[in-house]
């Protein structure tokens, strides 16, 4: 399977095919991701609360997302990789920003970086990794390095004032040359209009079936992260419930000493050398 570039993707939209997009964090998913299928995967700063047990995403550091990133790169080279930049990787000046979204490319092997906002700031920063020649998606709606001006994890754009600004920011960033643009926790109807009205491909979570492809994190959507389910998944395994079985399971027969069970699990060794070893054992005693 040869890796998708910018342009397959612009293709897809144009062919009206939807880009299918989940995040990893680590080598083993996205290799299965990989013989799934999936056209792009997000590493995500969301690896702060799956993967790394934090509450929110805000400690993921870029050393952190960088090991991750690698990870992901060797299980799935032949997959479009998306680096998420953590939170103070590019708020600081356009300068910070071009180095950290250079390390994912450099040390990482990544084919795009990730910011959050469409503010005036993020729209330099936006712009200023562009022009370093590095790709760029942006993300508006919910997003979770603003929370605290956004009151927390909540749906955004549910009046037609604050979709019209939702719209505005998309025109923005794209304008700014992102790439392709992360719309969250919208109503269906935002993600619609916003993805009928630009020109580059718009991925949406949460934001209804009208935008170009979906996400979803990939812990929601096999049942392995639950600590809180969002509206917007569906779960299409419970692999936390195999995997906590399993480890139950594992837990009574070792108590029991019904595993390892030596004719079947474990190494053989010929009856001459055991019959040494004893020798050698009943020598030493």
């Amino acid at each position: 399977m040869a890796k998708k570039t910018i342009l397959d993707f612009q293709s897809m939209v144009s062919k009206g095919e939807k880009i299918v997009y989940l995040t990893a964090y680590d080598y083993l998913t996205a290799k299965m991701q990989e013989r799934a299928g999936v056209d792009m995967i997000l590493v995500g700063d969301s690896l702060g609360m799956v993967s790394l047990g934090y509450d929110t995403t805000f400690p993921v550091t870029m050393n952190d997302m960088i090991r991750h990133c690698q990870a992901v790169r060797r299980g799935a080279p032949n997959t479009f990789v998306v680096g998420d930049m953590p939170y103070m990787s590019y708020q600081v000046s356009d300068e910070a920003a071009i180095a950290n979204a250079g390390r994912f490319i450099q040390e990482a092997g990544a084919d795009c970086v990730k910011l959050e906002g469409g503010g005036p700031r993020i729209l330099s920063r936006i712009r200023a990794i562009n022009e370093a020649g590095v790709l760029v998606m942006g993300h508006i709606g919910l997003t979770p390095q603003f929370m605290g001006q956004i009151g927390g994890y909540k749906a955004q754009g549910r009046s037609a004032q604050a979709a019209m600004s939702l719209i505005k920011q998309a025109q923005l960033i794209e304008e700014a040359g992102a790439c392709s643009i992360l719309v969250e926790g919208v109503p269906t109807a935002v993600g619609k209009a916003i993805a009928e009205r630009a020109g580059i491909p718009i991925l949406g979570i949460g934001a209804g079936s009208g935008t170009h492809g979906q996400l979803l994190i990939y812990a929601d959507m096999v049942g392995m992260y639950d600590n809180f389910t969002p509206k917007f998944v569906k779960k299409y395994a419970n692999v936390g419930e195999v995997l906590t079985g399993a480890f139950a399971e594992y837990v009574k027969e070792v108590r029991e000493n019904k595993f390892p069970v030596d004719a079947e699990h474990t190494y053989k060794m010929p009856e001459e050398e055991i019959a040494a070893l004893a020798k050698l054992l009943a020598e030493k005693e």
